[in-house]
């Protein structure tokens, strides 16, 4: 998914079978640096990027895994059973 900064994205967040639904923008990805998963230790095993948000309420940075991606949409795993999906905002 091509992601520009300047743009608004459905937010979807999931944990196990509960989903909550909102808007983001400010959405930037990027790769995990390798003295930032040295930091993260055991807790960031697996992580590959870090996400960064603005929900409305706050700036979000998560640290997970891209496991789904094409033109409408990103799906980032946090692992435990909580994803977050981004889907480009046509409204």
């Amino acid at each position: 998914m091509k992601i520009s900064p300047n743009k608004f994205y459905w937010l979807i967040l999931r944990v196990g079978d509960w989903e909550k639904k909102g808007r983001c923008n400010h959405l930037t990805i990027r790769e995990l640096l390798p003295d930032e998963k040295e930091v993260l230790g055991s807790e960031g095993q697996g992580a590959t990027h870090v996400v960064r948000f603005f929900d409305f309420e706050a700036y979000r940075q998560i640290v997970g895994t891209v496991i789904e991606e094409d033109e409408e949409h990103l799906v980032f795993d946090m692992g435990k059973g909580k994803t977050y999906e981004f889907r480009v905002f046509r409204g």
